[in-house]
């Protein structure tokens, strides 16, 4: 298998959802730590409310506070119109936009239904690449809803058509509420291989296939892994949504595979254990407690 970026999400997603809010120079620490263990791609901050998300309050100042390294792409998720003016303010590299495939979840977690967002995602891939910016567009609840159930492949497709045509540079699918398994995953993939653009994976593991979905996805073509240090986060409007798969976890993984990611996986548990003493309790990671292993080549 060739070489897969990973994109860690822990300073937002795994963030957003934590009892303990941090300050914004803890949250650009831990963005700088994550770069500094080889991560080519770091979702650093989401332009939202923070009377609706206070645990992602003061995204400008994590911003001013990252000591950029070269050739790692910061990036910072956007929800609207209002978001990305403050996004692009900013120094970020990449606009992250994401909205949910169903509109009952699409209404509680950006209240517009999800063609207008189709239409304010088409918006903001043109206008971050009027500002020379990258945009990448994640489309939620793709492999199910928690108020509609099942959510069909050939729909959120459709979705991902739309944001081709729109421009995106990467179009990503998200399972926020981990239902997927991994012939969901080898499904939608291909599918949306075959759209001509890069196609990644946003993977929660409440139901414990995460990383079984992404070694999927993989296989299938995907080419862009989100994921989450120790293994934080969740979605402040998904119910008993969990947390992401862990970065750590995940790169343990696919290196034992020979799959090439440029993370220094030692550098990394120690992040994971850096965090794990910022937020006082154990994380959801595995690997970061059990120790890194060299996996006998087959």
């Amino acid at each position: 298998m060739s070489a897969i970026t990973i994109c860690d999400v822990g300073p937002r997603d795994g963030l957003q959802n934590d009892p303990k809010a941090l300050a914004p120079a803890v949250r650009a620490e831990l963005v700088n730590r994550l770069a500094g263990a080889g991560l080519p791609r770091v979702e650093a901050v989401s332009f939202v409310n923070p009377a609706r998300v206070p645990q992602m309050a003061g995204a400008e100042e994590v911003v001013a506070a990252i000591e950029r390294r070269g050739g790692v792409v910061y990036a910072g998720l956007v929800l609207n119109d209002r978001g990305y003016e403050r996004f692009r303010a900013t120094a970020l590299d990449e606009a992250h936009f994401a909205y949910a495939a169903t509109d009952s979840f699409n209404g509680k977690n950006q209240g517009a239904t999800v063609a207008e967002s189709v239409e304010a995602a088409a918006r903001i891939v043109g206008r971050a690449h009027a500002d020379g910016r990258r945009a990448t567009v994640t489309i939620g609840v793709a492999f199910g809803c928690p108020f509609e159930g099942r959510v069909e492949p050939g729909r959120v497709l459709e979705l991902a058509g739309a944001a081709v045509d729109a421009g995106a540079d990467e179009v990503v699918f998200a399972d926020t509420i981990g239902v997927g398994v991994p012939r969901q995953v080898r499904e939608l993939v291909r599918g949306g291989v075959e759209l001509g653009r890069p196609i990644g994976l946003h993977l929660h593991n409440t139901r414990n296939t995460g990383l079984a979905n992404a070694l999927a996805g993989v296989e299938a073509g995907a080419s862009l892994l989100d994921a989450s240090v120790g293994g934080v986060g969740g979605c402040p409007f998904a119910p008993r949504a969990t947390g992401n798969i862990c970065t750590e976890d995940l790169v343990y993984l696919l290196h034992g595979e020979g799959v090439e990611t440029g993370i220094d996986l030692d550098e990394l548990i120690d992040v994971a254990r850096w965090l794990e003493g910022v937020l006082g309790r154990q994380l959801e990671g595995q690997v970061y407690r059990a120790g890194s292993f060299a996996p006998v080549a087959g």
